[in-house]
């Protein structure tokens, strides 16, 4: 993800998460921070369809944010971005990863355990509309493919 991405990121993330959409400066914000961060976008007949982003302070990594377009849903691509993310993590010296994910959201849930993700907490009614957010933690060990 670039700042020229941003105008299009953002709008999908009011589409996609209105209650709790992210602000443009934000990813503004998040993109200037280089040396903790890495933004994707995955782009489809020239327009983007998904976006992710990482934040890793070694050891851990932090999902900060993961969303694909549901027309664009069920064809990989939120799988190949999430293997970016853990790539990056990897390569940073991440130990751990983490992510939350909302609790009304088996979908996402359904593709971080088949990536290894295990649920290691709940935070209960963190979403502005009262949803809990499931935190999970995918452990990286040096040897094993991701």
């Amino acid at each position: 993800m670039t700042a020229d991405d941003v105008t299009a990121v953002e709008a999908l993330e009011r589409r996609l998460f209105p209650v709790d959409a992210w602000p443009m400066q934000m990813f503004f914000d998040e993109l200037a921070q280089v040396d903790t961060r890495r933004y994707v976008v995955a782009e489809a007949g020239g327009q983007i369809v998904a976006y992710a982003g990482l934040m890793c302070i070694e050891p851990i990594a932090d999902v900060q944010t993961i969303a694909v377009v549901p027309e664009f849903e069920g064809r990989g691509i939120g799988s190949a971005i999430l293997t970016e993310l853990i790539e990056e993590a990897r390569g940073r010296g991440a130990t751990e990863v983490l992510l939350e994910v909302r609790a009304d959201n088996p979908r996402a849930q359904a593709l971080y355990v088949r990536f290894g993700f295990e649920q290691i907490h709940v935070r209960r009614r963190y979403y502005r509309d009262g949803t809990d957010a499931l935190i999970m933690r995918l452990t990286l060990a040096e040897g094993i493919p991701a």
